[in-house]
């Protein structure tokens, strides 16, 4: 009977759960997966954004040689530029970039409705700097400055046309965030889609003052 007794209150000793079902590489829980520094996409943007200033240096550095070394610029017989409202449109453009930096502020805070507000008026910003640039073309063409008016026409039509192009792209690049964001695709933890197309907007906004001044008020 004593041993009958004793051997009931002996207990087998058990391994441990494994954690193989978990799944390999898998880290267990409260282990923290640190992110990078910089994501693979923002890089790739970032180059990108390089090779166009690059691109933009190079017409500039033309531009200027061709600016400093004419003895009349603009020469008397072509019009001149419209300062007055290319400075308005600075300030639409210049805005837009507000505005996308509240939108990026938006995902961060999961803000849904917020997020496609700003994203919005910040298309129609762009749209609008495209529509006053485009009309102001139209009315230089009539007064005679085309692209085959010398230098003065040339550099002026590469130089603005070449912003022009990196505005529309980019435009283009919005509304396809915009069309996401409706979906409700960006939230904190996924906003990488936002921050790239922000990253080129900037970049987009940053170099029409260096246009601005160096081929209208220059």
């Amino acid at each position: 009977m004593a041993n009958e007794v004793t051997s009931a209150k002996v207990r087998p000793i058990t391994s441990a759960p494994s954690r193989r079902g978990r799944g390999a590489g898998v880290p267990p829980e409260g282990d923290v997966t640190e992110r990078p520094f910089i994501s693979n996409g923002m890089l790739a943007v970032l180059m990108v954004i390089a090779t166009e200033m690059m691109l933009f240096s190079g017409f500039i550095g033309s531009f200027l040689i061709f600016r400093l070394s004419a003895p009349f610029w603009p020469p008397p017989a072509l019009p001149r530029l419209p300062i007055e409202v290319t400075w308005v449109n600075t300030g639409v453009l210049l805005s837009s970039a507000v505005t996308m930096f509240l939108a990026v502020r938006a995902v961060h805070r999961n803000r849904q409705r917020v997020l496609r507000q700003w994203l919005v008026i910040t298309g129609i910003l762009g749209v609008t700097f495209l529509a006053i640039q485009g009309s102001e073309w139209v009315r230089l063409v009539a007064h005679g400055l085309r692209l085959t008016s010398g230098m003065y026409g040339g550099t002026f039509y590469t130089l603005i046309g070449l912003h022009g192009l990196h505005v529309t792209a980019g435009v283009l690049w919005l509304c396809g965030v915009v069309a996401l964001a409706i979906r409700g695709r960006y939230n904190a933890r996924n906003a990488a889609g936002v921050e790239l197309c922000a990253a080129y907007w900037y970049f987009v906004c940053a170099i029409w003052p260096v246009l601005f001044v160096l081929v209208y008020l220059m």
